[in-house]
């Protein structure tokens, strides 16, 4: 029996600093920005669909998605944000739904899947345990400013496009309070997956 772990978070709250400890095990690990990026690459029907909706400028000299042209979009209007996961969300969900039976099909003991919208896009619904990194709202707005270099009201806009974090961290089933500094953050997801891993018996 497989066990699937959601880990989420918000923009520039510190996601990408708990999967990469995760990847240092020998344990799956679904990457839903990958399979974002897998569906809109030249040819896929997904990108017609972009171009027909947001024009030709949504579509970069190599002939995949302008990530940017699009991004500055969506964060900016909210109907647009709506179309594209209109658009994608369907396509992004039907690749994650298969990669995570293809990996039970496998008895994977532990499969982890990082989904920066997982509360947003329902996916909380195919996960048995859900991790939320969290930061207090003043620090993810810091990190955020400095981290894209823009002002707080850009931030705050960029935030608004998620569900507040205090949200995720009450319906999250362990939360990974991030204000510490890096190795600590660090060693406490160690230790939760070492435990994780003695729990599901993954190594034997």
């Amino acid at each position: 029996m497989s066990h699937v772990i959601g880990i989420t978070g918000g923009i520039a709250t510190g996601k990408s600093l708990v999967t990469s400890v995760v990847k240092q095990y020998p344990l799956p690990i679904i990457d839903a920005d990958q399979v974002a990026r897998q569906v809109v690459e030249p040819g896929k029907p997904a990108l017609k669909k972009i171009a027909k909706a947001f024009g030709p400028e949504a579509i970069a000299a190599d002939g995949t998605m302008d990530r940017a042209y699009v991004g500055k979009l969506i964060f900016s209007t909210a109907t647009k944000r709506e179309q594209l996961n209109q658009i994608l969300g369907p396509i992004i969900r039907e690749e994650i739904e298969s990669q995570i039976n293809h990996l039970k099909a496998q008895h994977k003991p532990l499969i982890f899947c990082d989904i920066p919208l997982l509360y947003e896009s329902h996916y909380d619904q195919l996960m048995d345990e859900v991790w939320v990194v969290w930061v207090p709202e003043d620090v993810q707005v810091n990190r955020l400013m400095a981290r894209d270099q823009i002002t707080k009201e850009q931030a705050e806009q960029k935030m608004a496009s998620q569900w507040p974090l205090l949200k995720k961290k009450e319906r999250a089933d362990w939360v990974i309070d991030n204000r510490h500094p890096i190795a600590q953050t660090q060693q406490i997801v160690t230790e939760k997956l070492d435990q994780k891993v003695r729990e599901f018996d993954v190594l034997s």
